[in-house]
């Protein structure tokens, strides 16, 4: 496939753009910033200009292009681009840029044709992550049809884009599908971060104990790729075990109490639930922090991650 991705210079993009590379795609990261990678067209563009973003996806990605008899289409856009979090802009500008360029990106793909895209939603959606003081999901594990009322401006930015690709969707009749992502982590994170997180779980309350690694990531973004025909849907996007040592039982009983439990949960089962992306996309998170630390609960006899 021919892939406009946005973003590809980012923690996310910088991934996943070179997976979907090593797939055989030809990808095209359209950034402020170059990836620099062999495998990866780099193209400078302001995503918050629709004229830009149109130009760039009616345009040519590689001087190879300009031997084929004609300009190739694109495919299909993953758009990965965005302030990432609130407190590295003012409220207002992280708002403006996220839900500018997600309109530019969803506007130009589909009036120019282009059959599929998956854009960057976020687990923040879901009201928990940036609240002020304490919050709790109305029920566990939460799926996507948890209500989504946030009040920072990042995830009020991620709810406002999937109201617009909705629209587009639609409008077009293309597969437009959203990624409700929990929290990036690296490889080289696992050792980085992980152990005051096996410690102490509270730390990963405001992440409903999740997290996803980017290269399972790069998986989720190719099984949108290859599934066609499902209109408009939204995924949350996690790994399968919880980013804590503690058990479901014990994150239940010490942070949960008073919150729903709509169903029996593995042991160490993520409360971002990810049944859905598996059902119909074929989702299989492969990797764990279990593969680079010690689980301090391992020589429990009744141990079974999921």
């Amino acid at each position: 496939m021919r892939i406009f991705l946005t973003g590809g210079s980012g923690k996310a993009g910088r991934h996943v753009a070179p997976h979907l590379a090593e797939q055989g795609h030809q990808v095209t990261n359209a950034d402020l910033l170059p990836l620099d990678h062999p495998d990866v067209a780099d193209l400078r563009v302001d995503l918050t200009d629709a004229g830009e973003v149109y130009s760039a996806l009616a345009g040519l990605a590689t001087f190879d292009e300009l031997d084929l008899p004609a300009k190739p289409s694109y495919d299909a856009v993953v758009h990965l681009a965005a302030v990432p979090a609130i407190l590295l802009r003012a409220d207002s500008a992280t708002y403006a840029t996220n839900v500018l360029s997600t309109y530019h990106v969803l506007e130009a793909a589909t009036r120019l044709g282009i059959p599929k895209v998956v854009f960057a939603s976020s687990e923040t959606t879901y009201g928990v992550c940036f609240a002020q003081g304490e919050r709790k999901p109305l029920y566990v594990p939460v799926d996507e049809e948890h209500p989504t009322v946030p009040e920072d401006s990042y995830a009020m930015s991620k709810v406002a884009g999937e109201v617009t690709a909705r629209s587009f969707q639609a409008r077009s009749g293309a597969d437009v599908y959203g990624l409700r992502i929990n929290n990036v982590i690296e490889p080289h994170e696992y050792a980085e971060l992980f152990p005051p997180f096996l410690a102490d779980p509270s730390l990963r309350r405001r992440n409903l104990f999740a997290y996803i690694d980017v290269r399972d990531l790069g998986q989720m973004v190719q099984r949108c790729l290859e599934t066609d025909g499902l209109g408009y849907e939204v995924f949350n996007v996690a790994n399968a075990d919880m980013s804590v040592a503690a058990t479901s039982a014990e994150v239940i009983e010490r942070f949960y109490g008073d919150v729903e439990v709509r169903r029996e949960m593995g042991r160490d089962e993520t409360f971002f639930a990810i049944d859905k992306a598996r059902e119909l996309v074929g989702f299989d998170p492969q990797h764990s922090w279990r593969d680079v630390l010690d689980d301090p609960d391992h020589d429990r006899p009744d141990h079974e991650s999921q």
